[in-house]
């Protein structure tokens, strides 16, 4: 067949027969997705001959895998959304292993460091073993292997393990407080590209762990692989016991459905009697594709379009994230539907970021956690404050503000809302994660997308008009953002940043070609610093890569590029540029 030569081309230029640290598996895998994608259908058998090729590749990294030693080759840091690193170079089962020994190790240390408990929610080992882990894992490459790594370190130390299989990150938060476990361990890097593999550890309270934990379990790792110590005991099978996440989920949104309104049996009867409306789905091929026909259950098929809900661990050779470029399917399949109601939603792998669409307007959570909030607050008749990361669009606080309630602003991370949950009525953040009152700390796209529907449902009403009247009454806000690599990083990058400290409040600064003064400056994660035309631009230093990050806010559309230039100059004045 034509593809022979082409693939054995391909094979030679990126494999070293034998030799895993010099063989370049995601490069190929790449481009053997690309000549994939270039003969559908799905079953032509070209399209079929290099999909073969495609398992074959993976089937080398898997030996990869399961076969390394040694150490990964970047050092294990648990940040704010766990550890993420390579598959097959930092990801590998030794090194799951080894992660998931420190945080039984973590849990030993109960008896020595008290002070442990507060933030773990457990009182003692003992307690933490009886009630046990969740584990789950999302569409990544050899998930269910990593899984089965983490399953058996924790079984032989005596932990109960309640296994999930591949679920999302909020059913998997959720099921923590039905089973009221003392901690979950979820198998995914969230968003990012496919040749990446995370690991999620999130504690009793079942969000985003401490800082104080995610330190702790990046010190013992680091020490156990330095130590070059592995797994040994066997595995205690009678410890694991199946899992329905998706369950706890439905439980825990009838527990707190006092609480957000959301009644999801009122919804879906409303909408399996309807015929005006069209919903699209795209799952981009993550753990999602797992649980939405039983989400949406007894909706009438013809009602329904579900995108890339089959399983790849290619993502279709697309970064796996919630973006305009990848909503382009999900609004043309809208556009070509005569429904006067229309909804697309689109998730990344772990289903914790969603974003909206109904086919002519799109609407990130800068906006969608606005409406989420008004939703609640005036149709709802819910009462409560509202919480946003300083990186998110102000839009929540002019409606905060006109409603009489307060804005809770913390830090970029899903982990900064702990001291409001249970009293903000929503918690949201830009990069497209949400959670309600009387749900999960988690960010959760399911949550997201029943109140998107009861809002078109409920409102009769496109969520494009529905933000469009909203502008009209509170004003319109267009968020934006950027950055720039830098050659610097860490403590050096930190020091060259306080160059930014001359931007004070009062200061006359030249934004484009208009002079605006700033009226406020918020340094709690960078620096955000708030013009005298309610708009605003944020710096701030990426906690991972050597990149500063920009945050933008104008009050027209062709404001974004203006501010984010602005920023850009700021960093060539202090030097770092």
């Amino acid at each position: 067949m034509p593809h022979k030569d082409d693939a054995t081309a391909l094979r030679q230029r990126f494999l070293i027969p034998g030799n895993h640290d010099r063989s370049d598996y995601f490069p190929l895998i790449r481009a053997l997705v690309t000549h994939r994608n270039a003969h559908p259908p799905a079953g032509s058998i070209v399209y079929t001959a290099w999909q073969q090729e495609i398992d074959a590749t993976y089937a080398l990294l898997h030996d990869e895998i399961v076969g390394r030693t040694g150490q990964p080759r970047t050092p294990v840091t648990f940040g704010t959304s766990g550890w993420r690193g390579m598959l097959g170079k930092d990801f590998f089962g030794r090194s799951v292993r080894q992660v998931t020994l420190a945080i039984v190790a973590m849990y030993q240390e109960l008896a020595r460091h008290a002070e442990l408990a507060a933030a773990l929610g457990v009182a003692s080992l003992a307690e933490a073993q009886e009630r046990g882990a969740v584990v789950g894992f999302d569409n990544r490459f050899d998930g269910k292997y990593f899984a089965q790594q983490a399953t058996a370190v924790l079984t032989s130390h005596g932990f109960r393990v309640h296994y999930a299989g591949e679920a999302t990150t909020g059913v998997l938060s959720a099921a923590v407080l039905v089973k009221k476990a003392a901690f979950s361990i979820n198998l995914t890097p969230s968003h990012n590209p496919l040749e990446y593999a995370g690991f999620k550890y999130n504690a009793a309270d079942a969000g985003p762990a401490a800082s104080a934990l995610t330190s702790r379990i990046t010190a013992l790792a680091r020490e156990i692989m330095a130590e070059d110590r592995d797994h040994t005991d066997p595995a205690v099978p009678a410890l694991v016991a199946p899992l329905d996440a998706l369950a706890c989920w439905f439980t825990l949104l009838q527990q707190g459905a006092d609480r957000h309104g959301l009644d999801y049996a009122s919804i879906i009867a409303q909408l399996r009697q309807r015929r005006d409306y069209v919903l699209a789905v795209d799952c981009v091929h993550g753990a999602s594709r797992v649980h939405i026909h039983r989400l949406l259950h007894g909706l009438p098929p013809e009602r329904l379009i579900f995108l890339r809900d089959s399983a790849d661990p290619t993502f279709g050779g697309v970064a796996p994230e919630p973006s305009t470029a990848n909503m382009a399917a999900i609004t043309a399949a809208l556009q070509r539907r005569p429904e006067p109601l229309k909804l697309g939603v689109i998730m990344d792998p772990d289903a914790d970021r969603i974003r909206f669409t109904d086919g002519t307007t799109e609407i990130d959570m800068n906006m969608f956690g606005t409406m989420a909030y008004h939703f609640l607050h005036e149709h709802k008749g819910k009462r409560g404050l509202v919480a946003k990361t300083v990186a998110t669009s102000n839009f929540a606080n002019a409606v905060a503000h006109a409603l009489g309630e307060e804005v809770f602003e913390p830090r970029v991370g899903f982990k900064e809302f702990k001291p409001v949950i249970g009293k903000a009525l929503v918690c949201f953040e830009e990069s497209d994660g949400i959670t309600t009152i009387g749900h999960t700390p988690e960010k959760d796209a399911y949550i997201g997308l029943l109140l998107a529907l009861d809002m078109v449902v409920s409102r009769n009403q496109n969520l494009g008009d529905y933000l469009t009247q909203l502008q009209a009454q509170y004003g319109s806000y267009y968020p934006g953002r950027g950055g720039v690599t830098v050659n610097q990083q860490g403590d050096a990058l930190t020091a060259t940043l306080r160059g930014l400290e001359r931007y004070q409040e009062g200061v006359r600064l030249r934004v484009g070609d208009a002079e605006r003064t700033i009226r406020q400056v918020i340094a709690i994660d960078g620096r955000k610093m708030l013009l005298d035309d309610g708009s605003w631009l944020m710096i701030r230093p990426s906690g991972t890569e050597p990149k500063v990050r920009f945050y933008v806010e104008a009050r027209s559309e062709s404001g974004k590029a203006i501010l984010l230039a602005t920023a850009q100059e700021m960093l060539q004045e202090i030097g770092l540029l």
